[in-house]
C-alpha cells in the first residue's frame, strides 16, 4: 500500500485541521497560563504521544485499525474514486496517519513557536543580528547528529518496528533535555537579569515595561493578523516558503522512492540528506554571518526565494525532459539534481529564512506577538504545506500524476516566489522603521 500518497492528502484532511485546533487550544492556554507553564504544557504532550505510539499504538495497529472494506461500507460503500476513497484509506491506516499529523505539527511548534518565542522574549533587537545566526548555526548540528543516528544505528535494525523504537528512545531523551535546558535558562535569566525573567507578566520589546497578559482567542488573532500589514507580510513569507518547498519536495521525494523502494533504504538516504542539510547550514552561517550586519536584513531575507528560483530551473528541466520513467540513469540524475535543489533550499531556510523571519517579530509590541506569532508560525506554515498539497491534488486529478503536472507546478512555483519576494522587500522597509522607533524609545527612556 502506498501510504506516502495518502500522507500527502493527510496534509489537507489531517494536518490543517489539527493546526487550527492547536491554535485554538494554544490561544486559550496562553490566556490562563504563565509562560513557563505554557511551554511545558505545549511540548510535553508531544513527547508522551511519541512514547505511547511506540509502546502501545504501533504494536497493536493491526488490532485497533478497522479494515478498508469496513470503513468503505460505513462511508457509503462502493466508492472507488475521489475524496471518499482517500478518506477511507486514511481512516483504515489511522495510526500511521496520526503519527504523521502529530510529527508535522510538532515540527512547527517546537522550533517555530516555542524556541523562537523564547528567543524573542530574551534577546533585544540590537543583539539579534549577532545571536540569531548563531542559533541557526547550532540548530544545524541537530540534523547532522539525527541523520547519522538514523543511517548508522536506526536503519540497521532488523525490522522497521525496531528502527522506530530506537528513534523513539532518542526523541524521549531529547524531550527531557529540552525541558531541563529551558528550566536552566530561565533560572540563569532570573539571577542575572531579574527584570527580564519569564513569568506571569511579559516584557514589552519596545519599552521594557511589564504588562498583564491579555486573553487571546483564535478569531481575535485572525482578525488582528488581517488588520496588520506587518503581520500579513510575515505570514506571506511563511506561506510562500511552505507552498514553494511543497511544490518541489513532493516531486523530488516521489523520484527518490522510485530509486529506493525499500523502506530502510529510503530511511538511510533521508538520514544522509538530513546530515547534509545540517552541515551545509553550519557552513553557510560561518561564511555568511557578517552579511546581515553589512548588507542588512533585506538582502538576507530575499536570498532564500532568489536561491530557490535559480536552483529550480535545472530540476524542472530534468523532469520535463521525456523518457524519465524508462531510464534508470536519467532517474539517478533527476534524483541528484532534486537532492541538490532541496538541500540548498532547506539550508537557506534554516540559515537565512528562519533567523530573519523570527527577527522581524522583535520590534513588535507584546500584543502583536501574542495574537499574531502563534497563528503565523503554526497555522500559517501548515496552510503553506497543505495548500501546496491541495493544489497538487487538483493537478494530479487533471494530469494523472504529479510528474505529468510538472509544467503547471513550475508556473505556480515561480508565481508564488514573485509574491514572496515582493512581500520580503516591503517587510524590510517596515522592519527598518519599527526598529528605529524601538531604539529611539529606548534612548529617550
Amino acid at each position: 500500500m502506498r501510504l506516502s500518497f495518502y500522507f500527502r492528502h493527510a496534509q489537507i484532511y489531517g494536518v490543517l485541521p489539527a493546526a487550527a485546533s492547536f491554535i485554538a487550544l494554544y490561544s486559550k492556554m496562553a490566556s490562563v497560563l504563565e509562560k513557563k507553564t505554557l511551554f511545558y504544557s505545549t511540548c510535553v504532550p508531544f513527547f508522551i504521544f511519541f512514547l505511547v505510539f511506540d509502546r502501545v499504538i504501533y504494536p497493536h495497529a493491526d488490532t485497533i485499525q478497522p479494515s478498508l472494506s469496513t470503513v468503505q461500507s460505513l462511508l457509503g460503500g462502493g466508492s472507488e474514486s475521489g475524496g471518499r476513497r482517500i478518506v477511507a484509506r486514511i481512516i483504515a491506516n489511522w495510526t500511521s496517519a496520526l503519527f504523521y499529523v502529530v510529527a508535522e505539527l510538532y515540527s512547527s511548534v517546537s522550533v517555530g513557536l516555542l524556541f523562537w518565542q523564547f528567543a524573542n522574549d530574551v534577546v533585544p533587537v540590537g543583539q539579534a543580528k549577532r545571536f540569531y545566526p548563531l542559533f541557526a548555526q547550532l540548530s544545524g548540528l541537530a540534523p547532522i547528529v539525527g541523520g547519522q543516528f538514523v543511517v548508522r544505528y536506526s536503519s540497521k535494525a532488523p525490522t522497521f518496528r525496531d528502527s522506530l523504537q530506537r528513534i523513539t528512545i532518542v526523541v524521549t531523551l531529547a524531550g527531557c533535555a529540552i525541558c531541563l535546558f529551558y528550566r536552566a535558562s530561565n533560572s540563569f535569566i532570573a539571577k542575572t537579569e531579574p527584570g527580564n525573567a519569564i513569568g506571569t507578566a511579559t516584557t514589552s520589546s519596545a519599552g521594557g515595561t511589564k504588562t498583564k497578559k491579555k486573553k487571546v482567542k483564535l478569531m481575535e488573532s485572525a482578525k488582528f493578523l488581517a488588520s496588520s500589514e506587518y503581520l500579513r507580510l510575515i505570514c506571506t513569507l511563511v506561506v510562500g516558503y511552505g507552498l514553494t518547498v511543497n511544490f518541489t519536495e513532493i516531486m523530488w521525494k516521489s523520484l527518490v522512492k522510485k530509486r529506493y523502494p525499500d523502506a530502510l533504504d529510503y530511511q538511510r538516504f533521508m538520514g544522509n540528506f538530513s546530515s547534509m542539510v545540517g552541515l551545509a547550514t553550519c557552513i553557510v552561517i560561518v561564511f555568511g554571518m557578517q552579511v546581515i550586519c553589512v548588507l542588512g536584513w533585506r538582502v538576507w531575507a530575499m536570498a532564500t526565494p532568489v536561491i530557490m528560483a535559480v536552483l529550480a530551473v535545472p530540476f524542472f528541466v530534468c523532469i520535463l525532459t521525456p523518457g524519465l520513467d524508462n531510464s534508470p540513469s536519467r532517474l539517478g540524475i533527476a534524483v541528484t539534481i532534486g537532492t541538490i535543489q532541496s538541500l540548498v533550499s532547506k539550508t537557506s531556510k534554516y540559515a537565512l529564512f528562519d533567523p530573519t523571519t523570527q527577527m522581524s517579530y522583535i520590534p513588535l509590541d507584546e500584543e502583536s506577538k501574542i495574537k499574531g506569532k502563534a497563528a503565523i508560525d503554526v497555522f500559517g506554515s501548515r496552510v503553506g504545506k497543505s495548500g501546496g498539497s491541495f493544489l497538487q491534488q487538483l493537478l494530479v486529478l487533471g494530469f494523472g500524476n504529479i510528474l505529468n503536472a510538472a509544467p503547471a507546478v513550475a508556473v505556480l512555483f515561480y508565481s508564488v516566489l514573485a509574491v514572496w519576494t515582493r512581500a520580503a522587500h516591503r517587510l524590510s522597509v517596515l522592519f527598518r522603521i519599527k526598529t528605529e522607533e524601538v531604539e529611539g524609545d529606548k534612548k529617550e527612556k
